[in-house]
This record gives structure tokens, C-alpha cells and sequence, in this order.
């Protein structure tokens, strides 16, 4: 646990964004993580901090939530990564609206296939965000007196570690984040790629691609504009809201023509709207991996978009490494499109130097000098095509049968953040207490060009390390520490539980790594924070201030490729404030002066404009009408059930999906703002003869046939699955004798 938030705490776009949106950790879940990770990044990083902190309540609420964590047996430190972060992303998220083309106005072969969103999860009560309230009071919230003194400090360079370490220490460390939305990506995807295919078990290849399931729901049902908290009035407001929209229909007048207003309609094909979830975890880690499969007889490609949050990598052997690099000779055939032709040195001289060092290795035996791999080898392994035959033929959707395939990926988008983890065999850990296949992974300047789809739209692929996780000891005691390059001296630091020293780059690269944490790097977004940075000493006289998103200008000051200008986080889809975002706008934007906005909107686009805030009264007016939904159908299925709990015998019970009727739950208690889809009991059922009949150890619940009618009559669905308890025939003359019995046993 020590090294894996060690190495989370030196990521500076997560660690600004809680220490700069402090503000934005608010979620009514619980346990609450990411209250508890904003209390620890806050005294981690304060610059009186004491010599060591324990991070008590975030170690009690993930133990609440993930039982593995329980007690003190031994665990894994990419899982514990792994759960964390999932669970930060799950309380951070926000939903992110978009419109979709409507699939019959898809003319190409292919359609993408894209992962369905995962049900959020119910977390259990724990008492892990007591203390965090302070520290949220403290770090996040802002009044618009101290905008100047952020504003001024708005674009330092982050990488000037001399005069930052200095500026940090009177302020706080560098920014705040939030990424390339990757739908617009997608959307590009879609257009240029298409048909999808179920690979079903095809999809066991050489490696592992750690996913959590994209947040995507594809039915948009009436009222999707609710929210979970209503503000019945606008008092508490922040007093620089208006209630309602300027009068003139030109809301920036005087304005160059080039500043976009909030779309107030879809383009004509886009017909399809729907639901998309964004978070700071998401921002910064995920990527997107098109992986395609051609069916070798008929020549069909199928093209899928998967989403990582981190790379499993497996570490080759020596014949793995030979096949990788005899593929990367001028004179071998590569099939197109596979990796062994994108991993190709360039020129001859790389070639003869590869070659040279290959031969001495293996010249020496293995025992005395193992194989030397780059992470750069891994990668390769990774990314090379997989022949799919045998036990794993390929399910061809044209052939309509079983075939020998390949299968190959590129990356379509690098993420801010590259995770890796190094697949260490835990029989490697049996002999030794040293692994033993050293992997050898530079400081600066990873480039992952050759891993990049050839349409991609992402620019840099240069990556800098950040952190190590290693792993020490055997099989039997797991040991792990932590190499951190600090932000603000650019320093590394060994980080072993109680101790903190100070170690060499040579001591990083011997390190067995584990889990490696890359960051992009761009020498072109520091010249440009400097060139804001100066403007900004300007200061000329502005007549019109313009709100900007602080998510975006930590994004900014943090990112590689800060993408587009991102307002729609603290707008709705009518270019107001949505209700329950009014009280804690102030945590949601900035003030910057029209010459700093220009620059920033000429460089990045994205918007819209905003010098005019407003609580938008179509989502006051639809956060009503939701709340009085809500209350509706809670009142009639509490007067229904209870009905149907006072029947003795019932003639039939109606069942229900567990799983639906819980997000039914937590909408119409308030916990989630959108209403479920249709009534999905699939899952539940199976059919035999022609009928519907409950699945043996079926998640499900019982419900009357009243109730049935009326959530059916709102959500629709099915099917149905009714169970009909069996009516037992009892003799008259038993019936008589025990009640004769009964009259006696009451007598006595």
C-alpha cells in the first residue's frame, strides 16, 4: 500500500487536481475514498507537514469495499493500484453528454464495438470521511478574492524546478487535470472504422489488457436531465449567479465572431443520444487500443476499441526475443499491419548494433548472463500479432464458421499517464530473492511511435519516467518499494515504508521494476505556460472577464496535450449552471482576463465563452419534475408491497432482476440521478418448452402482480417470470380430525 500511493502522490496531474479542485472530491457514496485521498494528498504535500502520515481512513474504507484487503495477509500492489483507482473514478465520475449518429446512416461494412458500462457499485457505510471535511473545507474551496493571486500563478513551468520549488512552497505544487475526452475520438473512430466482431473466446491472447468497463449506456430515456440534489430555491446561491440567461440573444456582445456559444442543437444525422462518464482517474489514465482480427481465408477484418488503464506486459524469453527481432530483419515478410514491422529499428547502423549485442548474448550462457530485455522488448511482445488456430480458430462472421485468423493491435491513444506492469511469473520468485530477468526501461525519452495506429490524432508519444514499484524478496514474503522522481527538485527518492532516502538514476535503473509509471512529455506545452505565464505579467486593462473551467487550466498546467478548453463541466447542455452545481461554483471556475482568454481559445479552442453566469431554469424546472417522480413511484411500491407482504397464500409471485430493481433503488432514493432502462430479467430466466421459467440460483426477488403492472407500465421490459406456488389437497376427513384436535388442544 506505502509504494502504491507513494508512487500515486508523485503523479502530478492526479495530485494537483486534489490539492487545486480540492472542492471537486464531493461524492455521497461511501466510503467516501476519495475524501480520505484528498485528506492524505493535502498533508503529504503541505509544506508543514509532519515527518510521516498514516492514512487510516483510506485504508479502512478500501477494506470496507474490497474484502481481499482484509486482515493481514500479503497482497498485490498492481491490485491494489487497481482497486483504488476504480474506486476513485466510480465516486468522481460525472456524465458526459453526447450525440451519436444513428446507426442507419452508418454506409460503411464495419460498425465498432464498444464495451457496455458497468453497473456502479453499492458501497457500504464506514466512518473513513470523518476527519476529511477540514481538509476539503480547506483546500477547496476559494472565494473570487484570491482569483488575481491564482490567476497570476495560473501557467508556471513546471519543469523549471529551481524557481518552482520555490513558488510551491508559497502557494501549493503545479495544477489540476482532466484529459482529451476521448469521445470525440471515438467518434472519429466510428467514421473511419467498422465492422465489429464477437471474438468470443478468441479473445484469450498471448497478453492481458486491464480494463475497467468504459462507462457507457446506450438507451437514453425521458428525463435524462435529472439530477441527484434539487435546490428548492435559490438562496445559498453564490451571489455572482443571475437567475436566469441575459435578455439579448447575443450573450457576449462586442465579441470577435471566432468565440463559440454552448450548440443548442445536434447536427441532422446525429440522432442518438447518449451517456457517457468522465473522471480525473479516467482523464489521466485511460487509453484506447484498436485491436483488429483478419480471418485468413476470406480476408475479412474486424475492428474493435478496447480501453486500458494500464499495460500487463509479459516479459519474453529467449525465443520470444529471437522471433521479435529475426521479424525487424530488411529481408523478412511481415504480414502488413502487424508488429513485428512497426518494431523495425531504423537504418543500419541500429540494425548492426542489435545484431552485435544479440550474438554476444548468445555467445555466453544463459546461467551466467540471462537475456537482456528492454521494456522496449516488452512492448514489442505486447503489441505482435497472435495466430489464432487450433483450439483458438477464429469465429468468422462471413464464413459462418471456425477459422485461422490473426489477431494484431495498435494504440489509437496514449494516455497521460502510462501505467506498465511488468507480468513477473511468481515461480521466478521461488529460487531467488532476485528475479531473475532483469528488464532494462530508460528515465527519459521512452518512445512509443512504433505502438501508434497510423491514424491516431495523438502528437506525442515521448514519455518520461515518473515512479517504480519493486518487487522484493520470494514467493513467500512479497516486499515491495518505491523509486519517485519529485516534481519540484526533480530528484528521486527510495520510498521503503518508515524510510525516505534520497538515490542515484543508476540506482532507479537497476531496480527490478514492477509497475512503472510514464508521463508524456513535451518541451512545446512548457514553452507555451511560459508564454501565458508572461502574458499574464502584462496585465493589461480588460473590460470583460471570461470564466474558465479550473479542471481545464490545472489540465493545462499539468498535461502534455491539454486538448480543447473544457466549460461543459460547470455548464449544461443550455449554456447555464445546472441547480446543484450553483452552490459550489466557485470550486468550479476561474476568472481570467480577455487577453489571457484570447490567447488560450486561439491556441486551444473548445468553450464555449462564458462571462455570465446563470442557474439554468429548464433544469430547475426538469429537477423537479424528477424529484417528483422519484417520490411517486417510491409511495406507490411501498403501499403495493405492503400489500402484498399482508397476503397469506398469494396465487403467484412475479419475478424480479436484483440487479435492475437496485438501480431502480438508488434513483428513486436519490443516490443516482438517472432513471433506470427497461426491466431486464434475462439474466433471470431461461426457457424450457415454450416457457418462461426462473433461473436455478437467479439473482432475483419476488414482487406481486400489482407491482409488476406497475413498474412494467413505466420501464417496460421483461420477460416475464412467474412462479405459481403448488396448491396442496388436503383430505376432508384429516382436515376434520385436525380440528378436533385443535378444539381439544385449546380446551386444555
Amino acid at each position: 500500500m506505502n509504494a502504491a500511493l507513494q508512487a500515486l502522490s508523485n503523479c502530478p496531474p492526479l495530485t494537483q487536481f486534489f490539492l487545486d479542485c480540492g472542492g471537486l472530491a464531493r461524492t455521497d457514496k461511501k466510503p467516501a475514498i476519495c475524501k480520505s485521498y484528498l485528506k492524505l494528498m493535502t498533508e503529504l504535500w503541505h509544506k508543514s507537514r509532519p515527518g510521516s502520515v498514516v492514512p487510516t481512513t483510506l485504508f479502512q474504507g478500501i477494506k470496507t469495499v474490497n474484502p481481499t484487503f482484509r486482515g493481514y495477509s500479503q497482497q498485490d500492489a498492481q491490485e491494489f493500484l487497481r482497486c483504488l483507482m476504480d474506486l476513485l473514478h466510480e465516486e468522481l465520475k460525472e456524465q458526459v453528454m453526447e450525440v451519436e449518429e444513428d446507426p442507419q446512416t452508418i454506409t460503411t461494412e464495419e460498425t465498432m464495438e464498444e464495451d457496455k458500462s458497468q453497473s456502479d457499485v453499492d458501497f457500504q457505510s464506514c466512518e473513513s470521511c470523518s476527519n476529511s471535511d477540514k481538509a476539503e473545507n480547506e483546500n477547496g474551496s476559494r472565494g473570487f478574492s484570491e482569483d488575481n493571486n491564482e490567476t497570476t500563478m495560473l501557467i508556471q513551468d513546471d519543469e523549471n524546478n529551481s524557481e518552482m520549488s520555490k513558488d510551491w512552497q508559497k502557494e501549493k505544487m503545479c495544477n489540476k487535470i482532466n484529459k482529451v475526452n476521448s469521445e470525440g475520438e471515438l467518434d472519429k473512430d466510428r467514421d473511419s472504422v467498422s465492422e465489429t466482431a464477437d471474438l468470443n473466446n478468441q479473445e484469450t491472447v498471448k497478453v492481458q489488457i486491464h480494463s475497467r468497463a468504459s462507462d457507457y449506456i446506450t438507451d437514453v430515456h425521458l428525463n435524462d436531465l435529472s439530477t441527484s440534489q434539487i435546490l428548492p430555491s435559490n438562496e445559498g446561491v453564490n451571489p455572482r449567479l443571475s437567475a436566469s440567461p441575459p435578455k439579448s440573444g447575443n450573450m457576449w456582445p462586442g465579441l470577435a465572431p471566432t468565440h463559440k456559444k454552448a450548440q443548442s442543437a445536434p447536427s441532422p444525422k446525429r440522432k442518438k443520444q447518449h451517456k457517457k462518464y468522465r473522471s480525473v482517474i479516467s482523464d489521466i489514465f485511460d487509453g484506447t487500443i484498436i485491436s483488429s482480427v483478419q480471418c485468413l481465408t476470406c480476408d475479412r477484418v474486424s475492428v474493435t476499441l478496447e480501453t486500458f488503464q494500464d499495460l500487463s506486459l509479459p516479459i519474453p524469453g529467449k525465443e520470444d526475443l529471437a522471433k521479435l527481432h529475426s521479424s525487424s530483419h530488411p529481408t523478412s515478410i511481415v504480414k502488413a499491419g502487424s508488429c513485428g514491422e512497426a518494431y523495425a529499428p531504423q537504418g543500419w547502423i541500429a540494425f548492426f548494433m542489435e545484431y552485435v549485442k544479440r550474438f554476444v548474448v548468445s555467445c555466453v550462457p544463459s546461467w551466467f548472463w540471462g537475456p537482456i530485455v528492454t521494456l522496449q522488448d516488452c512492448l514489442a511482445a505486447f503489441f505482435a500479432r497472435d495466430e489464432l488456430k487450433g483450439d483458438n480458430m477464429y469465429s468468422c462472421e462471413k464464413c459462418k464458421k471456425l477459422r485461422n485468423g490473426v489477431k494484431f493491435c495498435k494504440v489509437q491513444k496514449f494516455p497521460e499517464i502510462l501505467c506498465i506492469h511488468l507480468k513477473r511469473f511468481r515461480h521466478e520468485l521461488m529460487f531467488s530473492t532476485k528475479i531473475s530477468t532483469h528488464v532494462s526501461f530508460p528515465l527519459e525519452g521512452l518512445d512509443l511511435q512504433p505502438f501508434l495506429a497510423k491514424d491516431s490524432p495523438v502528437q506525442i508519444v515521448t514519455y518520461d519516467l515518473l515512479s517504480v514499484i519493486c518487487h522484493h524478496g520470494t514467493a513467500s514474503s512479497g516486499h515491495y518499494i518505491a523509486y519517485c522522481r519529485n516534481n519540484l527538485n526533480n530528484l528521486w527518492y527510495e520510498f521503503d515504508d518508515q524510510s525516505v532516502t534520497e538515490v542515484s538514476e543508476s540506482t532507479v535503473q537497476n531496480a527490478e521494476a514492477y509497475v512503472l509509471f510514464y508521463r508524456k512529455s513535451s518541451e512545446e506545452a512548457q514553452k507555451e505556460r511560459r508564454r501565458i505565464s508572461n502574458l499574464l505579467n502584462i496585465m493589461e486593462p480588460s473590460l470583460l472577464q471570461f470564466y474558465i473551467s479550473r479542471q481545464w487550466l490545472n489540465k493545462f498546467k499539468t498535461f502534455a496535450e491539454p486538448g480543447p478548453i473544457s466549460n461543459n463541466d460547470f455548464l449544461c447542455i443550455h449554456g447555464g449552471v445546472p441547480p446543484r452545481k450553483a452552490g459550489y461554483i466557485e470550486d468550479l471556475v476561474l476568472m481570467l482576463p480577455q487577453n489571457i482568454w484570447d490567447n488560450l481559445y486561439s491556441r486551444y479552442g473548445g468553450g464555449p465563452a462564458v462571462n455570465h453566469l446563470y442557474i439554468c431554469h429548464t433544469c430547475q424546472i426538469e429537477a423537479e419534475k424528477i424529484e417528483k417522480r422519484r417520490k411517486t413511484e417510491l409511495e406507490i411500491f411501498i403501499r403495493l408491497n405492503r400489500a402484498f407482504q399482508e397476503e397469506d397464500s398469494p396465487a403467484t409471485f412475479y419475478c424480479i432482476s436484483m440487479q435492475w430493481f437496485r438501480e431502480w433503488e438508488s434513483f428513486v432514493k436519490g443516490k443516482d440521478g438517472d432513471p433506470p432502462g427497461p426491466i431486464d430479467n434475462t439474466k433471470i430466466a431461461v426457457t424450457k418448452c415454450g416457457n418462461v421459467m426462473l433461473r436455478q440460483g437467479a439473482d432475483s426477488g419476488q414482487i406481486s402482480e400489482e407491482t409488476w403492472n406497475f413498474l412494467q407500465s413505466i420501464y417496460g421490459g421483461g420477460p416475464e417470470v412467474i412462479l405459481r406456488p403448488p396448491v396442496v389437497h388436503v383430505d376432508p376427513d384429516t382436515l376434520q380430525a385436525e380440528e378436533k384436535i385443535e378444539v381439544e388442544t385449546r380446551s386444555l
